[in-house]
C-alpha cells in the first residue's frame, strides 16, 4: 500500500485530522489533498514543530489504539 497518497477517504479522514491539529485550515486541507508528505509539511508549519516531530505526532496519531497506518488510510467509514 502506499500511504503517501490516502486513495479515496481523504473526505472522511479530513475530520479527524482536523480534531488532531486545529490550526489547519481549509486551504491546508486543499494542499494537503490525502497527501501524506503535504500533511507533515502542514502541520510542521501551521503548530511551529520541526519534521521530525511532526512525523512522530502523526505516526503516533496513526498507531493510536491499535490501528495500523494502512488501516487507518484504507479504512472505509
Amino acid at each position: 500500500m502506499n500511504k503517501d497518497t490516502i486513495a479515496g477517504n481523504w473526505k472522511q479522514l479530513k475530520g479527524k485530522v482536523k480534531e488532531q491539529w486545529g490550526k489547519l485550515t481549509d486551504d491546508d486541507f486543499d494542499v494537503i489533498a490525502g497527501k501524506r508528505d503535504q500533511l507533515l509539511g502542514r502541520i510542521q508549519e501551521r503548530h511551529g514543530i520541526s519534521r521530525d516531530e511532526a512525523e512522530k505526532q502523526v505516526r503516533d496519531w496513526e498507531t493510536r489504539d491499535g490501528r495500523t497506518p494502512e488501516a487507518l488510510w484504507y479504512e472505509k467509514y
